[in-house]
């Protein structure tokens, strides 16, 4: 079987999505250099545009380039235009071509339609036109949650017998050393501190953990915020100043990782989310996890996490200085947490995207 890959997530600033495609690619090319039986008579390739840097791609499947165009002209164009007569076409980061009907496509929810003010006018009408006509093209989609997997079909309009599930990881935090010096870089040293990941993108609800901060008098511990704030997506919470918040601005995996193993918890405010990485990254780290009761989150976390309403900060403040004050709790939570991350892994998604494409072809 002839694979081809679309490459136009390389090269470009990572999300959750593109944190997918590269780590099952990675775990492809490891099945492949194990001799694995799921790889056997597959011949992948990835097909990327011209000027595309493929310095991401160093992981033991073949790149090729083609086509004039680059972005979304190059995907809709070049890209079926390439591909080998008779190949199969896999598109891992929710788009692909129109007119590619011998591919396989993963959508990974329906954020566009369920939060259209996370997104640009012009982005949402896009995804809106595209992924029902990929669900009437398509010869399979791909999603990473039963969740998703409805979202999809009742939101798209695609049915449900032509969408399968597949898993996702966190594991790979753990391929990177801690920084171990980020904790003493960032300041965290003092007192116990609380780990989040902010967003730009509403629907991920990041202020709720501001709100709650500023529902606590005195408390016992700092909260460390990894990435920006932004005013027009956190509101009033997002100008709350408090010698208690520390702003880390953008790090890498490696002081990720330092410190979701230094933190007294991780917390995931998301209102929607069709899988979500960053619990299973805590997990994998030994990191207890405080984790809304929307969307995918229960079903990923499972028993694992402490839930809270996503729209009551009293809830999760509450929660918050139980966890911080509660060793037992703790190390309860990193025991279940460790058991539940073993229940997921990037060959594990691996192995189902390739037998699904096996199954199309």
């Amino acid at each position: 079987m002839k694979l081809v890959v679309n490459g136009r997530f390389i090269s470009r600033r990572m999300t959750g999505v593109d944190r997918f495609a590269l780590e099952v690619l990675r775990a492809v090319a490891g099945l492949k250099a194990n001799e694995d039986g799921v790889v056997a008579g597959i011949d992948a390739e990835i097909l990327l545009a011209l000027e595309q840097s493929s310095a991401d791609l160093d992981i033991g499947i073949p790149v090729r380039r083609a086509g004039r165009f680059s972005g979304q002209l190059w995907e809709q164009i070049d890209l079926p235009r390439y591909r080998d007569a008779g190949a199969l076409m896999l598109s891992l980061c929710n788009t692909a071509p129109v007119f590619g009907r011998r591919q396989v496509v993963v959508v990974h929810d329906a954020a566009t339609v369920a939060f259209p003010s996370a997104f640009s006018v012009a982005f949402r009408w896009w995804y809106r036109f595209l992924i029902p006509i990929l669900g009437r093209t398509a010869k399979k989609i791909l999603t990473v949650s039963e969740f998703s997997a409805n979202e999809i079909a009742s939101k798209f309009g695609i049915p449900s017998e032509k969408i399968s599930v597949v898993v996702e990881g966190g594991e790979h935090i753990l391929r990177v050393d801690p920084d171990a010096n980020a904790v003493i870089r960032f300041g965290l040293t003092e007192r116990p501190f609380v780990l989040a990941v902010s967003s730009m993108a509403a629907h991920k609800n990041f202020r709720l953990v501001l709100e709650a901060l500023s529902e606590l008098q005195d408390p016992p511990f700092d909260v460390a915020i990894a990435g920006g704030s932004n005013s027009r997506v956190f509101g009033a919470a997002g100008a709350l100043k408090s010698e208690r918040i520390k702003w880390l601005g953008y790090v890498s995996d490696a002081e990720l990782r330092a410190l979701y193993e230094s933190a007294s918890c991780f917390v995931f405010p998301s209102l929607y989310e069709g899988f979500g990485i960053p619990p299973l990254e805590a997990m994998n780290c030994g990191c207890p996890v405080l984790a809304a009761n929307a969307a995918s989150i229960p079903e990923v976390c499972g028993d694992a996490a402490l839930y809270f309403d996503p729209n009551d900060a009293s809830q999760l403040a509450a929660l918050l200085m139980r966890v911080t004050r509660e060793a037992s709790l703790r190390a309860e939570l990193t025991a279940r947490g460790y058991e539940r991350a073993r229940r997921f892994s990037w060959e594990n998604a691996a192995r189902q995207v390739l037998q699904a494409c096996r199954e199309v072809a």
